[in-house]
This record gives C-alpha cells, sequence and structure tokens, in this order.
C-alpha cells in the first residue's frame, strides 16, 4: 500500500512539473500553492478526484499545445 502511495505522489509531482511547475499548476487548477507541495510531499492525500482533474488540465494543455503548434505552421 506504501509503494502505491508513492508512485501516486511521484507521478503528481510529475504532472505539476509537466505544467511548469507549483505556481502554473496552482493557477491552472486553482489550488494554493502550499496545498499542491503538501500533496507532492505526502503531507495531504492525493484524492482520486484531484488526479481526474489534473488528468483533465493535462488534456486541455496538450490540446492548447496542439492548437498552438498549428498556428505556428500557419505563419
Amino acid at each position: 500500500m506504501k509503494a502505491a502511495m508513492q508512485n501516486r505522489q511521484d507521478h503528481f509531482a510529475y504532472c505539476v512539473q509537466l505544467f511548469g511547475g507549483t505556481t502554473a499548476f496552482s493557477r491552472r487548477l486553482g489550488i494554493d500553492e502550499r496545498a499542491i507541495r503538501r500533496f507532492m510531499t505526502g503531507e495531504k492525500p492525493i484524492s482520486d478526484g484531484l488526479l481526474a482533474d489534473t488528468a483533465k488540465a493535462l488534456r486541455d494543455l496538450g490540446a492548447e499545445a496542439v492548437a498552438a503548434a498549428d498556428q505556428i505552421a500557419t505563419l
């Protein structure tokens, strides 16, 4: 069980970095930066809902990146 929790923390931390760090992730999801750091250190448990919100935000970010790349092609 502890290994699964660590994997969850590690993957969450990786996802936060994909957004450019804690500050950018905080703004994107509307979550206090201190809370994000607590999730990443294991001080607070990472809920299934938070992971679902993170996944949705990552998908949205990916779509925005694709749209930006497509726009570059037209310049």
